[in-house]
């Protein structure tokens, strides 16, 4: 309802994109697109969870904790960029990451809602079958939250391509929390029955409506990007969903496409690495990276590769609620 204002606000300001002059050759007609969209998404997020949220509830409050530090995140990286196209230096800003996902640990070690099991987390395939990780909790909280938000980050590189498989995913995620916040379908299932975490269905589906809003102008060709405003929300909140629901496994699976176009940036940057010092210099794995630059280089349309994508993510849904019948 209030995109186009706001587009056309952040227009006017010359709140516009600066595209990578070593990217796709195809993506240099995109500049000037404005940036920033990532405030329609948090508008829209925040207001339905004012309107219908319990904000009494623990897990509603510290998700839109959550919500709001990696939005000021990404936020800071997008107006830094508008004058130093290298935004928040990147030591920065995955210690502002880990300060944001380290208080998450704490909410998590200290609320009653886990009973005795808040350093557990579930194992897919089998009954009631929970590990305790000690130590190695709060590091693997960290990066999950992290990796997720950087994944999703990373992604963020064509029209429409994010925004829709996020939608995808907190589809998939509000249904895995509701059944996790139920005690009756929880013990059908076999899954950890964690109480008062229901709610955070509502903040999920908001997630997913505000993908699926900002789709409507996100979607080839783009009217605008939501930017790192959008992206480090987004996968903030993506990642603080699947620890604070014990699914952080089940994330792995239904977040496959962000876990793969994660992939293919490490591996690139570690397989150049490997080969700087032979003859002919520094090798690539990919034409370019992440994993959707190289179906560009090979001649792929925007159009499609996002519609392919756009498949697996359903598929790895699929499989992802399937998993919770097999145990």
């Amino acid at each position: 309802i209030f995109g186009r204002g706001i587009i056309n606000a952040i227009r006017k300001h010359n709140v516009n994109e600066k595209i990578r002059e070593d990217g796709p050759k195809t993506h240099l007609v995109k500049q000037g697109t404005p940036t920033m969209g990532g405030i329609i998404i948090i508008i829209s997020i925040l207001s339905g969870v004012l309107l219908w949220a319990d904000l009494s509830n623990p897990f509603i409050q510290v998700m839109i904790a959550s919500m709001l530090g990696f939005s000021l995140l990404g936020f800071t990286d997008d107006l830094i960029k508008l004058t130093d196209k290298k935004g928040v230096l990147p030591v920065y800003k995955l210690l502002f990451q880990f300060l944001i996902a380290g208080g998450i640990v704490l909410f998590m070690i200290n609320s009653k809602n886990y009973s005795t099991l808040n350093t557990y987390t579930n194992i897919l395939f089998v009954k009631n079958l929970m590990v305790d990780l000690s130590f190695l909790f709060f590091p693997f909280v960290i990066i999950v939250i992290m990796g997720t938000t950087n994944a999703v980050n990373i992604t963020d590189g064509l029209d429409g391509l994010a925004s829709g498989l996020l939608a995808i995913i907190f589809f998939v995620f509000a249904i895995i929390i509701y059944i996790v916040g139920n005690r009756v379908f929880s013990g059908y299932l076999n899954m950890m029955y964690i109480p008062e975490i229901g709610e955070l269905t509502l903040f999920i589906l908001c997630s997913a409506a505000a993908s699926l809003g900002f789709l409507w102008f996100n979607s080839y060709p783009a009217e605008i990007f939501m930017g790192d405003t959008g992206s480090l929300t987004l996968g903030g909140i993506l990642g603080t969903a699947a620890v604070l629901s014990k699914q952080e496994i089940l994330l792995f699976i239904a977040g496959g496409v962000f876990v793969i176009e994660a992939s293919s940036s490490m591996l690139q940057i570690i397989y150049f690495k490997m080969t700087k010092r032979s003859a002919t210099g520094g090798k690539r794995l990919f034409k370019m990276a992440p994993l959707h630059h190289h179906f560009e280089q090979m001649g792929i349309k925007e159009t499609k590769i996002v519609a392919r994508f756009y498949i697996l993510a359903v598929i790895f849904g699929i499989i992802a609620l399937s998993t919770l019948k097999i145990r």
